[in-house]
């Protein structure tokens, strides 16, 4: 492995425990939370040098990677047009820059028209100029096709400013706000409404009103949600008569409407949350069209009328599925579609309406592979007979379908493009199930390369986790994933309890005080890939982010002996002194994903398996902790601290690396580009770790 000739920082101790429930929470890098002290900004440098040090050598091979991931990917690309009001939308990347460019085109009768002049509504790259980091958040257009209503963070901390274009001058008008999450416009072009988050906690919590040209000052608070454990977003129904006002927690929510034509009016509460009720809205000719699991945690959907839309006058239209959860349910004019999850894998049914509310044809689109992902796109218009989906796999690129009602096919439209010789039949996918310790089965997906695979116990193999939140793993293509693949890495995704997979049910069964399932799933699916002969026993390299960066922390305390190399990105795993602190960003909300450690059984079971509170002495393998300096979600100091105290008491010579971005948050690096230098690095990192060397 790589050495440099430089020792790992060691971090000051300055105690300051934490006594709860008769238990004393030890932590002796606290004051690594200064963000604005020069020592704390001195030590995620000096860590940055060392991670360089101990990676000197491997130049080379970044550069290799890089340069192979970069070969697979299309630069100068475009999406596929969707068609809005009259106006053709879509995106495009030039080579050599690092952001997308938003375009639009006249559309000429329903036709995507060529010849008609480009628009450009947003060139990212033009407000990426002398920024470290650019992200667009939220973006409107409004319903007369003149204005843009955009968001952009230059920081990485999530924190988002309002700006309002004039799409035929392309200038910014001066209306603005900061700190806004999601944005509406009303029917009259002219009157805008965005949520605001809190400036400590950034939870979306106010809706404003505003009316162009006038002050911020002078806009008009129409809505605060004062319980913490809610946060607040604007939106439209698909046929836009009528602008929605959500808010939920992570179990409860509750929907208020207002007909889009009179944006001063107020908004109607369809029905009162009720603790570990959801449901989610949309309108469809004088009715509402409600998903909800009011019946079951599969969801099922009903219908209300717009001046009886209370619990008592729901009417069931689809019910729930024992067998298939209710992901998604989207409504048009003249069909709706079910997205669910069968055996964990995604189902798209299109369903045809006969009449006002009553239900025809049904058709269930298939899909050929046995591991997958598809869902509904771009479908913003409500009149049609098309519906777009995207669909992808392991070993198949992103695709865009238009399926036709009319004849009951699908139409590709295009098929994300993998230069570089890439072929698909050179790679295969499996769908495995495994037993957990309880006897409960879980499902994994496993990817590899045809002509250096065997089931012979020697392959290197990389697991990646997440498990929380009710998540499900994507399983998509990457062009960036052929670099493992080529070099005969097998690439497995553990669907472990907490997340979505198998819909609520599967989420709960690994959330709260039984949160401990995600992590002893994990450990079930990597044993088991070895002992089926996917993977050799000591070249097993793990990966996950954020609360995936929990499991990462998790298993490698509980066994540390199972794998040989681990990335762990944004880890959130300080569990225990981010949960006792309410002004956090997310921890209140999240008592309901976690629990909440004021409460004494709640206490006790978070830290049997918070990584920070049970590291110990004894061999770990080798480690990649990545974080970045702007982080909103996962402070900064969570994985500081981890490695900091780690490396106190791990006992072998295994490379412990921390690495900060300093000019970016959760996800990371802004420009593609820069991704991309992000991944080659990681992934250099594995390959040698793992003994796989060019």
């Amino acid at each position: 492995m790589m050495q440099g000739n430089t020792y790992p920082p060691i971090a000051r101790q300055e105690p300051t425990p934490t006594t709860l429930h008769g238990h004393i929470l030890e932590d002796n890098y606290r004051w690594m939370r200064d963000k604005s002290s020069p020592e704390v900004i001195a030590y995620l440098e000096a860590e940055n040098a060392y991670t360089t040090s101990v990676m000197a050598g491997s130049e080379e091979l970044q550069a290799k990677l890089y340069a192979e991931m970069l070969s697979h990917i299309k630069e100068t690309d475009e999406s596929v047009p969707y068609r809005q009001r009259g106006w053709f939308y879509y995106v495009r990347t030039v080579e050599g820059s690092q952001y997308s460019i938003y375009c639009r085109r006249k559309a000429n009768g329903a036709n995507f028209d060529q010849a008609q002049p480009e628009e450009i509504l947003l060139d990212v790259n033009r407000l990426a100029e002398a920024q470290p980091f650019m992200s667009v958040g939220a973006m409107a257009v409004s319903p007369d096709n003149t204005k843009l209503a955009y968001s952009t963070d230059n920081t990485g901390f999530r924190q988002y400013t309002l700006h309002i274009r004039d799409l035929q001058t392309g200038s910014d008008l001066p209306d603005t706000a900061a700190r806004i999450g999601s944005v509406a416009w009303a029917a009259d072009s002219r009157t805008l409404f965005y949520t605001t988050e809190d400036e400590v906690t950034k939870r979306h919590d106010h809706l404003f009103r505003h009316r162009l040209g006038d002050s911020p000052e002078s806009d008009v608070l129409v809505y605060e949600e004062k319980d913490e454990r809610f946060n607040i977003g604007v939106g439209k129904t698909r046929d836009n008569r009528y602008l929605l006002l959500e808010a939920g927690s992570h179990t409860t929510s509750e929907c208020r409407f207002l007909s889009s034509t009179t944006p001063e009016g107020e908004f109607k509460l369809i029905a009162p949350r009720l603790e570990e009720q959801e449901y989610s809205v949309d309108h469809r000719k004088g009715l509402l069209y409600i998903r909800t699991n009011d019946a079951g945690k599969n969801f099922r959907v009903v219908t209300a009328g717009i001046e009886t839309p209370e619990r008592d006058f729901w009417e069931e239209l689809i019910p729930l599925d024992v067998d298939a959860p209710l992901e998604d349910f989207d409504v048009f004019e003249s069909f709706c579609v079910c997205s669910r999850r069968r055996l964990g894998l995604p189902t798209l049914t299109v369903i045809e309406f006969d009449g006002v509310k009553d239900l025809g044809k049904s058709t269930e689109i298939e899909f050929p592979e046995p591991v997958y992902s598809a869902a509904t796109s771009m479908n913003p218009e409500f009149n049609t007979r098309k519906l777009r989906y995207s669909y992808q796999s392991l070993v198949s690129p992103a695709s865009i379908y238009d399926y036709d009602l009319q004849n009951g096919t699908s139409a590709l439209l295009k098929q994300q493009e993998v230069p570089g010789g890439f072929d698909s039949s050179r790679y295969a996918s499996e769908r495995i199930w495994v037993e957990a310790s309880d006897g409960v089965k879980i499902p994994a997906s496993v990817v590899y390369k045809r002509d250096s695979f065997k089931r012979d116990f020697k392959n290197p193999l990389y697991v990646y986790g997440y498990g929380s939140y009710g998540y499900a793993l994507p399983i998509g293509f990457s062009a960036t994933r052929l670099s493992l693949l080529d070099r005969g890495v097998v690439i497995a995704y553990a669907h472990i309890r907490g997340g979505g997979e198998m819909g609520d049910s599967w989420h709960d069964a690994g959330k709260m005080m039984v949160k401990r399932n995600t992590f002893s799933d994990f450990i079930a699916v990597t044993e088991q890939l070895v002992a089926k002969g996917y993977g050799a026993r000591d070249r097993v390299a793990i990966e996950g982010g954020s609360a995936g960066g929990l499991l990462m922390g998790a298993v490698v305390n509980q066994r540390p002996d199972l794998f040989r190399v681990v990335l762990s990105h944004v880890p959130f795993v300080d569990v225990m002194n981010t949960m006792l602190d309410a002004s956090l960003p997310l921890t209140v909300a999240e008592y309901e994903e976690w629990g909440n450690p004021n409460e004494p059984e709640a206490f006790h079971y978070m830290r049997s398996y918070s990584p920070y509170d049970n590291l110990k002495a004894g061999e770990y393998p080798a480690m990649l902790v990545k974080t970045s300096l702007n982080d909103s979600q996962v402070m900064y100091w969570e994985p500081a601290k981890y490695v900091a105290r780690l490396r106190t008491l791990k006992t072998n010579d295994t490379p412990l690396l921390l690495h900060i971005n300093m000019d970016a948050g959760h996800g990371g690096a802004s420009g593609r580009y820069d991704y991309l230098k992000e991944i080659a690095f990681d992934y250099a990192f594995l390959l040698k770790q793992l003994g796989v060397v060019d």
